[in-house]
């Protein structure tokens, strides 16, 4: 075939296209991906969807969550009553609280681009992928449920899970209801796969839990649930329980709802221990508004009066989640938390907070 001397009106198209989205729409592109026909224009169905898509998320500020992911009157978002009765024992577990944070590092640090998730809110457009389940844990067979519920998953293009040993992801579709959720995701030849996790249809009408044995926390209780967002942040107001993650927890078989599971651990059955899902709150007198408090951390205390935290993973530190920023910098907005932090430490951000006031619920407080 005769070389053409110069390039084709659709070649330069293309160029234009990718100019337009930029390198990291063609990331997840390969040089197979290319295909260049007789007249030599080139073709890029994956280009072109990362393009679409990418816009699609900046049109909508890189997605928004609703005010209740799961329904109304799911415990996320139930305020808990100044005069709810406390646990029991409720002292003793908060000093064992307080040693837990002089024992490691000292303060309680909130996660953002490390062992936290991004959640990735998509519309309809978003073409579904398969993921399939590897067996990480060597454990010798895999789920078949669970291949079903990922069977066809809304992923768009342009998404990462965090970068760290954990590796969560959260897909969240509201056109058709339904919520993902991976532990160590991760993509091999192009094609997602993902260790553990879950598919909850009807997200809306959920309570606002996994069914057992399902979803990436140690409890079964959904990341997207007690993660604190960046726009909630933006806002300067939280309207749902947060999660918490202890180093110590008492052992697996102590549960307390609204976690279904643990993974906790306590073989000398030490006595104060803190079980999983069990519900802490700051005590709602502390007049918050007169603490020297970071801003942010002034927006995490009046939501911990309110709607408190829930025991719901184990670490190697006492640490609150805050989204992964990948939902904003995948499709080249700005880290949020570099305006939200103002050039602070995350881990100095809840500095001063009163946490010698926490107060715990009974075990299985509010449940149905």
């Amino acid at each position: 075939m005769k070389r053409r001397s110069g390039p084709t009106l659709a070649f330069l198209v293309a160029i234009a296209v990718l100019s337009v989205v930029g390198t990291r729409g063609i990331q997840q592109s390969s040089a197979k991906d290319l295909v260049f026909d007789r007249a030599g224009s080139v073709a890029s169905r994956n280009v072109a969807v990362a393009a679409s898509e990418a816009a699609s998320a900046k049109a909508h500020d890189a997605g928004r969550l609703p005010a209740h992911v799961f329904a109304a009157d799911s415990f996320w978002y139930r305020p808990i009553p100044k005069d709810a009765p406390l646990h029991p024992d409720s002292e003793n577990l908060a000093r064992e609280f307080a040693h837990q944070i002089k024992a490691y590092y000292g303060h309680v640090g909130i996660n953002t681009g490390r062992f936290s998730s991004p959640i990735y809110i998509v519309g309809p457009e978003v073409r579904p992928s398969t993921v399939t389940q590897w067996d990480c844990q060597k454990r010798g067979h895999l789920d078949k449920r669970l291949a079903e519920q990922w069977r066809a998953v809304p992923i768009p293009s342009y998404a990462e899970p965090a970068q760290d040993s954990d590796g969560e992801m959260t897909v969240y579709q509201p056109s058709t209801d339904t919520l993902w959720e991976f532990w160590k995701a991760r993509k091999v030849d192009g094609q997602w796969q993902a260790c553990w996790g879950g598919s909850m249809p009807n997200v809306s009408k959920s309570d606002g839990t996994w069914p057992r044995y399902y979803g990436a926390t140690a409890t079964g209780l959904p990341l997207i649930g007690g993660m604190i967002t960046a726009d909630e942040l933006r806002r300067g107001q939280i309207n749902h329980v947060m999660g918490i993650a202890l180093v110590q927890v008492e052992r697996w078989n102590v549960v307390s709802w609204p976690a279904n599971r643990s993974d906790g651990y306590n073989p000398s059955k030490l006595p104060n221990r803190i079980p999983e899902g069990l519900r802490l709150r700051l005590d709602p007198t502390v007049d918050v508004d007169a603490l020297r408090l970071n801003p942010v951390a002034k927006i995490i205390a009046k939501a911990a009066q309110t709607y408190g935290f829930v025991v719901w993973d184990k670490g190697g530190a006492i640490v609150l989640r805050a989204e992964d920023p990948k939902r904003f910098t995948t499709v080249d907005q700005p880290d949020p938390y570099r305006a939200l932090w103002k050039g602070m430490p995350s881990y100095k951000i809840l500095a001063g907070f009163p946490w010698d006031r926490v107060q715990f619920l009974p075990m299985n407080y509010g449940r149905p």
